[in-house]
């Protein structure tokens, strides 16, 4: 599992400011169900001096993404709207005593909910629709332009990072190598050199100290963890080949040629990872069929 700071905990089992705030002039909506996370921050506002007289949040995510919205309505709460806007996606998380690095994204979401609450207030029309750059990632609509802004924004080296600030990348895969065309558009603008073996962060920790045999029992077990729901939807997945971080599954009955199984395997992604504590990514049956014609 992941390491959570006690802040992270606090904020999730009694988050604060949640709920929709009454009187609200601003509304920021972002994020969507089917891609997992979604959140709406609400701001009362005084017209007079533009100072944030109250926030709530109201989220459909994950621990972190309760307790990055949590924080962020403690952090802009007396801030005028201007001052509310330098806040960071890292000024979240430092508010947390940090995050794991695979639920940065969450940091990022309630940044842009932020500015799209401002853009609101303001009478302006927060673009979130992918008109400005290409659409890279389809499994989670992320876009050019947010994975540009947050590489910049947070010192990004690795499509491991991109993935854990953004989601990008991180259902079906298929998109790394746009990932990696940015990463090395932006380094270069810095005068840096993308490095495609480059590891996130510090050096990689073992995985989950686990043998490979016991490693393969617990993905296993995780996957009959979330069987069930596939199968009350006529579906099921089958667990074909771990090698390394690359996890090959086979979706079987209704998820086979399913319009949303990128999702799926986007969910049963997350559910693996965090239950093995360690970055990995879950490909469908067709990428280990084309990685073997590839190599032979």
């Amino acid at each position: 599992m992941w390491d959570y700071s006690e802040k992270v905990k606090e904020h999730f089992f009694t988050p604060r400011n949640a709920g929709a705030v009454a009187e609200a002039i601003a509304i920021g909506d972002v994020g969507s169900l089917s891609c997992g996370d979604a959140l709406r921050l609400t701001l009362k506002v005084d017209p007079d001096t533009g100072t944030i007289l109250d926030a709530g949040f109201q989220t459909f995510g994950c621990g972190s993404a309760i307790a990055s919205s949590s924080a962020l309505t403690e952090i802009i709460k007396g801030m005028t709207v201007d001052d509310a806007l330098k806040v960071s996606n890292q000024d979240i998380a430092d508010y947390l005593d940090g995050l794991p690095p695979e639920k940065m994204h969450c940091s990022v979401m309630g940044r842009e909910a932020l500015q799209a609450a401002v853009a609101n207030y303001r009478g302006e029309v927060w673009k979130d629709d992918h008109e400005e750059g290409a659409l890279i990632c389809k499994c989670f609509a992320i876009d050019e332009v947010l994975i540009e802004d947050t590489v910049r924004a947070n010192g990004l080296r690795t499509v491991e990072e991109v993935t854990n600030y953004t989601k990008a990348g991180g259902g079906c895969a298929a998109c790394h190598e746009g990932i990696e065309e940015i990463l090395a558009r932006v380094l270069a603008e810095a005068g840096e050199a993308f490095d495609p073996n480059a590891v996130a962060g510090e050096a990689k920790k073992p995985q989950s100290g686990l043998t490979n045999l016991q490693r393969i029992r617990r993905i296993e077990e995780l996957i009959d963890e979330i069987r069930p729901n596939l199968q009350r939807d006529n579906g099921d997945v089958e667990l074909l080949e771990v090698d390394g971080k690359y996890i090959y599954v086979k979706m079987t009955g209704a998820c086979s040629g399913c319009q949303l199984a990128a999702t799926t395997l986007g969910g049963i992604q997350q559910h693996l990872a965090e239950g093995l504590g360690e970055f990995i990514q879950v490909l469908p049956a067709e990428e280990l069929e084309r990685r073997a014609a590839m190599g032979s």
